[in-house]
């Protein structure tokens, strides 16, 4: 079972968010190498402030959006934690049979 964080920004979230980049990518940097975080990143299409993050743990989750930069300094105005349970993973030569 994983954890699936949705974030969701304060409307002109940019000026806000440009501020406080430097201490959230030290946060994601952070949960990345001690292997909780297995990815983050913003949804695009349209780019309105949504972001999306996986975690090995509901407490992984819960940590992180305590903690982030983004969530203290008020530029993320809703999240939300989810259990996903994976349907599917690749073995790892799957790259190779898609040449």
């Amino acid at each position: 079972m994983k954890y699936v964080v949705t974030y969701q920004s304060v409307p002109d979230f940019e000026a806000l968010a440009d501020q406080h980049f430097p201490a959230h990518l030290d946060h994601l940097q952070k949960f990345h190498q001690r292997g909780t975080m297995l990815a983050m990143g913003p949804l695009q299409e349209p780019y309105n402030g949504e972001g999306l993050g996986v975690f090995t743990s509901q407490e992984a989750a819960e940590e992180f959006v305590a903690t982030d930069p983004f969530v203290v300094n008020g530029v993320i105005a809703k999240h939300t934690i989810r259990a996903w349970q994976e349907g599917f993973l690749p073995g790892p030569d799957a790259a190779d049979q898609q040449s």
